[in-house]
């Protein structure tokens, strides 16, 4: 008799588990805030940072405040970023910078290469400045 309640006991939790696992299966929130990355040259990481606009500019980006303003600026098209004209050397030492997540609740998955990290301040502004 005692086994029956033993069994009964673990039938009646796995069944007050399912709603719970049921719950954790439903689709995951879509990423808040925007993954900044940069790396150098064989896509060796440098840094990355978060960096979130909404409802305002917060997360450890030192210029969290005007990357906002420049991602505003741009619709949220990193191609178009507001530049910086500043005079860069030629030397070749390649940097690559990524942002994925959304802004402003539009995903974004964007990467670019730049000859130099002068360069890439140049064109991206205080976005990658961190």
């Amino acid at each position: 008799m005692r086994s029956v309640y033993v069994a009964v006991a673990a039938l009646l939790s796995l069944a007050a588990a399912a709603p719970a696992h049921a719950a954790t299966t439903a689709e995951p929130e879509s990423p808040r805030g925007l993954f900044l990355t940069v790396s150098g040259a064989e896509n060796t990481w440098v840094r990355g940072v978060r960096l979130h606009c909404e409802p305002q500019p917060r997360g450890h980006h030192p210029y969290a405040a005007e990357a906002c303003d420049a991602l505003d600026v741009a619709d949220g098209d990193l191609d178009e970023l507001p530049s910086t004209p500043r005079v860069c050397t030629k030397q070749y030492d390649p940097v690559t910078v990524a942002a994925t997540g959304t802004h402003r609740g539009e995903m974004i998955a964007w990467h670019k290469t730049f000859g130099n990290a002068c360069e890439m301040e140049a064109a991206t502004g205080y976005v990658f400045r961190f």
